[in-house]
């Protein structure tokens, strides 16, 4: 190793240059992941609006799904720093889809005949159940019953869906008397 006339050896000198790259990288790093949590969260702010301003209870169920997956990741998300902002989240979501179940009962149509909204929706709380199960599962022993509770909340939710989309025989028809 050489010395300049200071008695300085020349390769102490790049460790500043080391440091100052790594900051620089660790910063770049911490920025690109703040604007990628404000993107997440504009987007879910827009599919919220776009939701709650939607008429038609067929688009409303198809943005309330792209709204829910957001909702879900958000929630397990907020779990890491307070249960009880993941909690508010997983109920806003409950409220938005009980919403959007009734709205499309209100339409009047068979949904066994046509079951547009009805299957949509009915498949993705099949699967937010199961994100939600994973969610509790993460949770200490004593905060998970009220995770549940707005789990069988969706759960009900979705047999209603599956009781209108297959309906028991003796629903439909008339039982038929012997002559």
């Amino acid at each position: 190793m050489k010395a300049d006339g200071d008695g300085v050896l020349l390769s102490t000198m790049k460790v500043p240059d080391t440091i100052r790259m790594a900051a620089i990288a660790a910063l770049l790093l911490m920025l690109c992941a703040s604007a990628a949590r404000f993107a997440a969260q504009d987007r879910l702010a827009q599919d919220l609006a776009k939701y709650q301003h939607e008429t038609d209870p067929v688009r409303k169920t198809r943005a309330l799904i792209k709204l829910g997956d957001e909702q879900v990741e958000l929630a397990k998300r907020q779990l890491k720093e307070d249960e009880v902002d993941s909690l508010h989240t997983l109920e806003q979501y409950r409220d938005e889809v009980r919403e959007t179940v009734a709205a499309l009962n209100a339409m009047g149509v068979d949904a066994e005949r046509r079951p547009a909204g009805f299957k949509e929706l009915q498949i993705s709380l099949r699967e937010t159940i199961r994100h939600i199960d994973e969610l509790i599962l993460s949770l200490n022993v004593d905060k998970r019953p009220f995770f549940r509770e707005v789990r069988n909340d969706l759960f009900m939710d979705q047999n209603q869906l599956i009781d209108e989309l297959f309906p028991r025989k003796s629903d439909r028809a008339p039982a038929k008397s012997d002559p």
